[in-house]
């Protein structure tokens, strides 16, 4: 089976991204996987400044959170990223987190199978496109890897509120047993 690293980028207490990532956690174990959760709760994880070093020493320059991070997602073998939708969008920290991976870029990373669950007040189908096609366009620049699957739960909004939701629980943890 699969070592899969889940990155939680939500930084609101009682999540809802985080809770339905525990049931897909729980359904990637159950499928046999190795799992490790990771958090953007409580990182330093600084903007990238552009200057490109990375792409001659495969480190970034910059010190902090970022590298443990990038060490962690070159050595498994699928990427699970979790975000609340903001403004239609993936998280600001995700974002800033795809940005700072920019060392494995010419590395000879490990990952092939990327999937995204995002969370969202809205629950309109078009609501995660845009993140789905962001984390899409990372994705892209990692040619041994492809975005294997997306999964949304919309119409989930206060904190802890995915705790009731049986139907999107249910939904993640199936993910997670389908996670390659």
């Amino acid at each position: 089976m699969s070592k899969v690293l889940v990155i939680t980028t939500s930084l609101r207490a009682k999540s809802n991204s985080d809770i339905l990532a525990e049931e897909l956690i729980r359904g990637a174990k159950d499928a046999g996987h190795e799992v490790e959760k990771i958090s953007l709760k409580g990182k330093e994880i600084r903007y990238c400044i552009g200057c490109l070093a990375c792409q001659k020493t495969q480190k970034c320059v910059q010190k902090d959170d970022a590298a443990e991070i990038a060490g962690k997602v070159k050595n498994a073998d699928t990427l699970v990223f979790v975000t609340p939708i903001y403004y239609y969008e993936m998280s600001g920290q995700m974002k800033t987190l795809l940005d700072r991976l920019n060392p494995l870029y010419s590395s000879d990373y490990h990952f092939r199978n990327v999937y995204m669950l995002s969370t969202a007040a809205e629950d309109e189908k078009y609501v995660p496109e845009k993140a789905v096609n962001g984390l899409c366009g990372w994705v892209d620049c990692f040619e041994k890897a492809e975005l294997s699957g997306s999964l949304f739960c919309g119409g989930i909004n206060d904190p802890n509120e995915a705790q009731s939701k049986r139907a999107e629980l249910e939904k993640a943890y199936e993910f997670g047993k389908q996670l390659l």
